[in-house]
Formats: C-alpha cells, structure tokens, sequence
C-alpha cells in the first residue's frame, strides 16, 4: 500500500520557489504536527501522522520530519520516515540532506551533499538499499548538477513559507529545482490567491497554491497537488490534498494546544 509513502512525498516536499535565492527569514524554533487521511467515498480514516522540528544553531536550521502509519496501516504498509536537512541561515540553501526510511520491510538511506559554483548547483548522492527478506544492503552513487537554485524535500518547506505572497498575483506560476536521492526534477508552483478554510472548527485564512513536478524531459510526473498556507507569519501549511489512483490523501495541521 503506497498511501504513507505518497503522504510522505506530498508532505516533505509541501512546495518551492522561484529559481532565486530565498530572502533571509528568521525563523523561531518550532514543532509542527500533522495528521494523515486517507478519503475514498465514505471512508474517512487517520492512516498516518508527520512532525515536523525545526531547530536553530546560530548559524544554521536543522529541520527533521518524522512520519509513521497508524497501527490499522502498518498491517498493510508499515511505515517508520525520517528526513533531515541542514540550512544555511542566510539564503536558507541546503548544505546536506537525509532520508531513512523503513518501508514495507525494507530500507533506504540516501545521504545528498549539496555544493555550488556561481548559478550551477550539485549534489553529490550516495544510496544505501537492503530489500525486504535480504541482509544485504546494496550502495550506489549520483551525481546531481542543475542551473539555478536546489532545494531538497525538507529545505523546500522552508523556502515557500520565505515567499511574499503578497506581492504575487492570482495565476502566477514559479518553478525550482529539486534534487532526490537519485534523480533532478522540476517543481512547477501555481499561485491561486487567498482563501478562507475550516479545519477541525477553526477558520484561518490562507494562500492557496497548486503544484506539480516533472521529470528533465519535462514529462509531468504527478497530478496537480493542492495546498493551503496560513496567511500569517510564519505561513504554516495547514491543509495538503493529493489525488491517488483510489481515493485521495490530505494532510491537516494540528495546533499544540488542540
């Protein structure tokens, strides 16, 4: 069942911005909780629950998001994530990113250097694989290389919530580029003004904005993905919604003091 590992996606990589430095935002330390729902005709069902951390060093951001299924789930897809980058306080750039992740009975450790030379930026990957039954782990190596500025699947987080929405109008489109463990691919970023939503029976107002990614050969490789961005400092995504073949999977911000 890939319904944790598509939240997982849809969550870490939440948006971007346009291919530019980001502006220097101060951002507190802070931990932010999500839950995880799984939405086919009737069914309306927690399948999963994403933290997210943030910590400041003085000179540079340490973010981890921690994601896991429910006990219902695990009978299904058991799943146990983490995803770590550290940042540069200054341009918010990512220096190293980390993914562990205990899937299914299987595990994957991808560990991506970032480096850069003028407008060109390169990350160099190293990939640890060890299938569901076997007690080898299997290691490989890419090197990643794009014009203009890279985030990863957790950095990105902190990149969009830098944007100021304010002066972007309705229909404006951004693209960046992300890198993986293993491939390069393109964020394409819709911006779609503000809205007001409901979550658990309290309103907040929002930026809406949709975004999609597509491969070099710019094939798209997901279907539009919805998310919601509080309106206030420091833009928190509140809401993600993602389409899967059956159903669909949202992700919903939950106050600490809910």
């Amino acid at each position: 069942m890939q319904l944790l590992r598509s939240l997982l996606i849809f969550m870490a990589i939440t948006l971007a911005l346009p291919l530019s430095k980001a502006s220097a935002v101060a951002f507190p330390n802070e931990t932010l909780n999500y839950k995880v729902l799984y939405k086919w005709g009737l069914i309306h069902k927690q399948a999963g629950r994403a933290t997210l951390v943030l910590r400041n060093s003085g000179r540079q951001y340490h973010a981890t998001l921690y994601a896991r299924s429910e006990a219902w789930a695990d009978k299904f897809y058991k799943l146990r994530d983490t995803l770590k980058t550290t940042m540069r306080m200054n341009d918010l750039s990512p220096v190293i990113y980390e993914r562990i992740a205990h899937e299914d009975g299987k595990f994957a450790h991808d560990i991506v250097k970032f480096s850069r030379s003028g407008n060109t930026y390169s990350a160099e990957c190293t990939r640890y694989r060890r299938g569901k039954k076997s007690s080898n782990t299997n290691v490989s190596t890419t090197s990643l290389q794009a014009q203009g500025f890279a985030v990863d699947m957790v950095s990105s987080f902190y990149y969009l919530r830098s944007l100021d929405f304010n002066t972007m109008k309705s229909g404006a489109t951004k693209t960046v580029n992300i890198f993986s463990g293993k491939r390069k691919e393109l964020l394409n970023i819709t911006y779609h003004g503000t809205q007001s939503i409901k979550l658990d029976d309290r309103k907040y107002e929002t930026f809406k904005i949709t975004f999609t990614f597509t491969s070099e050969g710019k094939k798209k490789t997901s279907e539009p993905i919805e998310a919601w961005l509080s309106t206030d400092y420091p833009h928190i995504p509140l809401k993600l919604i993602g389409k899967l073949k059956i159903g669909q999977i949202q992700c919903i911000y939950v106050p600490q003091n809910k």
